[in-house]
């Protein structure tokens, strides 16, 4: 199993606001859906939330959705209660990428698992005031590369670059 993370962070480590995203960077959102494409995407409850009802399940992917309530239901998406099982059940997925997409708190949980074995991280050149952030990490562990720089545009309100991390074995 190969298990990567995937998040747009602003300038202040910034995730997002009232539970939705804060910024239109459509070539972003492209990488994000080609990255994320014949994959496993795991969300939290609330980042499942704040995708609108009709863009869930998110198309072209197996939807997994983490929540504490054992009750919830989503529909088209698998359902855990834990991040560990989770990643336990797709343990002998050979052929997809466990992509991690957020919030805050399953961020956390999953670097903190020490499990990701790659990360995207899309660094946008503006603070937009956010109240969930991306938790801090060991940049010594990863191997650095850069996909690619986006300049602010009529389309982009912010420019960014996109950085690959690979894990240091």
């Amino acid at each position: 199993m190969k298990t990567a993370l995937i998040v747009a962070i602003d300038a202040n480590r910034g995730i997002g606001k009232d539970n939705d995203l804060m910024w239109h960077l459509p070539n972003d959102m492209k990488f994000f859906k080609e990255t994320t494409q014949n994959q496993i995407v795991v969300m939290g409850r609330k980042n499942y939330d704040s995708i609108p009802e009709r863009f869930r399940p998110l198309p072209n992917r197996l939807n997994v959705v983490l929540t504490r309530n054992p009750d919830f239901q989503a529909p088209g998406c698998k359902v855990f209660t834990s991040l560990t099982d989770c990643l336990e059940f797709f343990k002998e997925e050979n052929d997809r990428t466990v992509f991690i997409i957020g919030g805050g708190e399953i961020y956390k949980m999953a670097l903190d698992s020490g499990l990701i074995d790659e990360m995207f991280i899309t660094y946008i050149d503006k603070s937009y005031g956010a109240d969930t952030f991306f938790p801090e990490f060991d940049t010594t562990q990863w191997q650095q590369n850069l996909v690619t720089k986006q300049d602010k545009d009529d389309a982009h309100d912010a420019s960014y670059q996109i950085m690959h991390y690979i894990r240091i074995e």
